[in-house]
């Protein structure tokens, strides 16, 4: 038996289904939601409305944009021919807050997971491959997850480039700064010194 009524029971359950937000959560940002002002609860309404009619992928590198290429690939002091390959939008942001990278992106927008049903034709792969093929492209980052389903989609990645002739890399791991070695697990130490540079 539900104590909340039927439409706000239905807010607290679309709230729910987003990611990271339990059910308490949930009904927090409903009771939020049904306390804002008309104007404010209709500008929230419109703003998602928004966002769902008017963002889509880049033509180019499949990020969102609003436009049909999106800032990046249309930056003339970017340089073309080193393409960082991530899994999702989100972390084109993660790697431009560093300020180091001044190349490009491809997006994939997931990463292979026979676990979760998804293939090479699930992801922006082929985009990815008609990019390189297609343009002077001389380096491809490959900045997925270290986890399995993206150590995985890296090595699948580079299986299929090889052929291109383009130099493929991957992201370093290693410690993070301002961390102890003691608190450092056995896997990320053994990559750190595997991938030690001179100094």
């Amino acid at each position: 038996m539900s104590f909340f009524p039927a439409s706000l029971e239905n807010l607290v359950d679309h709230f729910a289904s987003l990611p990271g937000v339990g059910r308490k959560s949930a009904q927090r940002l409903a009771f939020h939601v049904l306390g804002l002002p008309d104007e404010e609860a209709r500008a929230f309404a419109d703003a998602i409305l928004d966002a769902k009619s008017n963002v889509h992928c880049c033509r180019i590198c499949q990020n969102l944009t609003e436009g049909e290429i999106c800032p990046v690939c249309a930056s003339p002091t970017r340089d073309k021919t080193t393409i960082c390959v991530v899994s999702e939008p989100r972390d084109v942001l993660s790697i431009e807050r560093g300020r180091e990278y001044n190349g490009t992106y491809h997006v994939l927008h997931g990463v292979l997971s026979p676990m979760s049903h998804v293939g090479p034709d699930d992801i922006r792969i082929k985009e990815l491959l008609t990019r390189v093929a297609e343009n002077d492209i001389e380096e491809v980052i490959m900045a997925t997850n270290p986890d399995t389903e993206g150590e995985a989609t890296a090595m699948y990645l580079s299986r299929l480039l090889k052929p291109f002739g383009v130099k493929v890399t991957r992201l370093a791991y290693g410690i993070p700064v301002g961390s102890n070695l003691e608190f450092t697990d056995d896997a990320t130490l053994s990559r750190a010194i595997e991938g030690r540079t001179e100094i």
